[in-house]
């Protein structure tokens, strides 16, 4: 009998794990630890596409190898998210100053948020990439509702310094295209690379 198949997230991102377990794919977690600090690159959807297939490649070296049961085909998804804003590319903030001077940048205007998703099949050797993009509308917000924020440390922790799942919410007043994609995983986007894999999205989800 053919076993559902096991789905390795290759990040220590929270509302991702989140993101799929609310969408009724359980995960493991084994975090890559590769060093980012070698990409050095200008496009924005080349750059997190890079990353995201770094951290894949890297879990997936690290379980090869590994018994699995027969009929059970393990996955690895390796994410990596950016913002685009005013020509820069934006991962997490280095620390408070840094995030204080980016909101003020952002406030009332918009970037675009890329997520890079590179998803390896380990039981067939095979993979399958992709980037996703959302522009996000910024609200006009108050230099202290700006410190109010990056006081709360959330900032320092994401990807353009904002989410939309959590306290930074509300400062955030619209996005065109698929919100997963700013939270760090966009599902639709997921269904299809696991389609090119033969693999349809429903045989992940739990029993």
């Amino acid at each position: 009998m053919t076993q559902p198949p096991h789905l390795v997230l290759a990040s220590a991102s929270p509302a991702r794990r989140k993101t799929l377990a609310a969408a009724g794919i359980d995960v493991e977690v084994i975090v890559s630890g590769v060093d980012e600090s070698t990409v050095d690159l200008t496009d924005p959807a080349a750059f997190c596409l890079a990353l995201a297939a770094m951290k894949a490649a890297a879990v997936a070296e690290r379980l090869r190898g590994r018994p699995v049961r027969p009929g059970s085909p393990v996955l690895v998804l390796g994410c990596d998210s950016i913002l685009a804003f005013d020509g820069q590319i934006l991962g997490k903030p280095a620390d408070r100053d840094e995030a204080v001077a980016r909101w003020r940048q952002m406030r009332g205007r918009s970037g675009e948020l890329f997520t890079g998703h590179s998803l390896i099949d380990l039981t067939g050797d095979r993979h399958a990439d992709a980037t996703a993009v959302s522009t996000v509308h910024f609200a006009d917000i108050s230099d202290a509702e700006i410190e109010a924020y990056v006081n709360t440390g959330e900032p320092l922790e994401v990807a353009g310094a904002f989410t939309i799942d959590g306290l930074g919410g509300p400062f955030v007043e619209s996005i065109v295209g698929d919100p997963g994609t700013v939270v760090g995983v966009s599902l639709p986007l997921l269904r299809r690379l696991l389609a090119t894999l033969d693999v349809p999205i429903t045989q992940l989800w739990r029993p």
